[in-house]
């Protein structure tokens, strides 16, 4: 197979083809680390138990590429029930015997804890009424729960008393249990607002009293557009004395009112020891370019403890060699199922059944960030293009209505599903030509890297990480062109066409450097394992340096 590999990595790269690597899925563990850290990642959601984003994924594969590593290595998150409609999902899990009590907002709360062990990895999630409620871990039809600040809070700090105070440790060769708890010297990733108020609530409550005098913690930020921004009046929910206010004050410049907040955000800003967050990219944008509320001033001045690492993807879950959603499966090596893939999407979604014509693909929220606007108003000259589009995606009530009618007025090169479709976005990944993300902003994206692991081509607007995840192609380079897609600029319908009319002029018209360009997105490393490498090289440096803030 080896000199067939090299073969097709020669016509994709050229006469100067790189050695041949092997595939992502086969490579042998990574060495575990000389010196192993103890990590503790604190999310409101986990993939499979709980999901409505890119979060809940990240915090499924990026801890167990982490315990891969050799690290020992903590999941914390609540255990919603929705209503007990939910219940099923954490029948893996075991109650621990041991309960905490923990104060916050002058009452004391019992938090029960269920853990299960997976791929090295000890996943805890925290029991209490305020978890068990129907609807999304945020909110339900009526909107987010009035709470929020209130459940958040508490999650933190059942975060906090998880490694004092639960015996799972685990034999790090053997994975035998020690009946030992993880213990004080423990590095925290606090994961966005939900957990933002954790760092704060280490300094405040724990570190006064010797407690977790050599913890380290990190805030990983995913979307800035969700900051956990309160009434100032609020702040009693919190637990904490009025010294620590200030930690938590905000004031947007930009409010003509001057109105005072409290933003759970910028408590976690200031107050952790290193900030992360999904890409370099999104990294300068939130540095050097007005976000909401102004934080990017904030940022700017941390901007020093501030890493930008693209997030991965599952390629034992997005992979067409073994993708059971795909009507036929298909690597770089052989690609005739994609073209199988192409013509089951086509029928599926009632499209004329044309090889030949390009299939434009959209998947994503039906909301301004992602930019469906941008498409739909872009439909008539992709008509003229004679592009076949297809959209899959769910959100607000007028996007959707848009969509709805879109398929009917351009029915018979148009379709839209309204909804999410595990199976259907695998089918459209695959059977797609073009993946288009017209995201206004996007911390990361995993789309584009998804559709290059099945060789369909991104053309997204150039920000964030999706700027740092494709590589513009250049016909002009050496042999069948260098690069993995197309980027335009500025979030806007002309930009958004001329490059989806380069894309489709390069597809009919020299389908040779067309495939050499799919190959080159399909060895694109992508793995979580190569972001993990990563995080391990920022961890490390954070556990070595000094405690950031001990102080109010």
């Amino acid at each position: 197979r080896e000199p067939k590999q090299q073969q097709q990595k020669q016509k994709a790269y050229g006469v100067q083809a790189p050695a041949v690597k092997p595939r992502a899925t086969a490579r042998q563990p990574p060495p575990a680390c000389s010196v192993p850290l103890e990590l503790v990642f604190v999310s409101a959601e986990v993939a499979p138990w709980s999901k409505t984003g890119g979060l809940g994924d990240v915090m499924g594969a990026l801890p167990r590429a982490m315990a891969a590593r050799g690290h020992r290595v903590m999941v914390v998150a609540p255990r919603y029930t929705n209503g007990g409609k939910d219940i099923a999902k954490y029948k893996d899990t075991k109650p621990l015997a041991k309960s905490v009590w923990v104060e916050l907002n002058n009452s004391w709360h019992e938090l029960k804890y269920h853990t299960v062990a997976r791929d090295g990895v000890d996943y805890v999630f925290i029991e209490h009424m305020c978890y068990q409620r129907e609807g999304t871990p945020y909110g339900d039809a009526s909107g987010p729960f009035a709470d929020n600040l209130f459940r958040f809070a508490l999650l933190s700090l059942g975060a906090l008393e998880a490694p004092l105070n639960l015996p799972i440790k685990r034999d790090l060769q053997t994975g035998a249990p020690l009946d030992e708890v993880y213990g004080q010297d423990v590095l925290f990733v606090a994961n966005d607002w939900h957990a933002g108020l954790l760092p704060l609530l280490l300094t405040a409550r724990f570190r006064p009293y010797g407690v977790y005098a050599n913890a380290r913690c990190c805030l990983a930020i995913h979307n800035l557009a969700h900051q956990g921004s309160h009434e100032a009046s609020r702040f009693h929910d919190i637990g904490l004395s009025g010294d620590w206010y200030s930690a938590l004050e905000w004031q947007d410049p930009g409010d003509k009112q001057r109105k005072k907040t409290i933003n759970v955000l910028k408590a976690g800003i200031v107050t952790s020891d290193l900030l992360l967050t999904v890409s370099q990219g999104y990294a300068a944008e939130i540095t050097g370019m007005p976000q909401d509320a102004r934080v990017d001033m904030l940022l700017a001045q941390r901007a020093n403890k501030l890493r930008g690492i693209v997030n991965g993807i599952d390629i034992n879950e997005w992979d067409p060699e073994t993708d059971k959603h795909l009507a036929a499966t298909y690597s770089a090596y052989d690609l005739s199922g994609k073209a199988v893939c192409k013509r089951a999407l086509q029928r599926e979604m009632r499209l004329p059944l044309e090889p030949d014509m390009p299939l434009v693909g959209f998947i994503g929220r039906l909301d301004y960030q992602k930019g469906p606007d941008l498409l739909l108003d872009a439909l008539p000259t992709l008509a003229n293009l004679e592009c076949q589009v297809v959209l899959l995606g769910s959100g607000a009530a007028d996007y959707e209505a848009r969509l709805k009618e879109a398929s009917h007025e351009f029915g018979w090169c148009c379709r839209g599903h309204v909804g999410f479709s595990v199976p259907l976005s695998h089918k459209i990944i695959a059977g797609c030509d073009i993946l288009l993300m017209p995201s206004r902003f996007e911390p990361c994206g995993l789309n584009q890297m998804y559709a290059m692991r099945y060789g369909t081509v991104p053309i997204a607007h150039a920000t964030g990480g999706l700027i740092d995840t494709i590589q513009d192609f250049n016909l002009f380079a050496k042999g069948d062109g260098e690069g993995t897609g197309w980027t335009f600029a500025p979030a806007a319908v002309e930009p958004m066409v001329a490059a989806v009319s380069t894309a489709v002029k390069l597809f009919r018209e020299d389908p040779e450097r067309w495939r050499a360009l799919q190959l080159r997105c399909m060895f694109v490393d992508s793995s979580w394992e190569h972001a993990a490498q990563q995080y391990e090289s920022v961890l490390c440096e954070v556990m070595a340096d000094a405690v950031q803030y001990s102080r109010k």
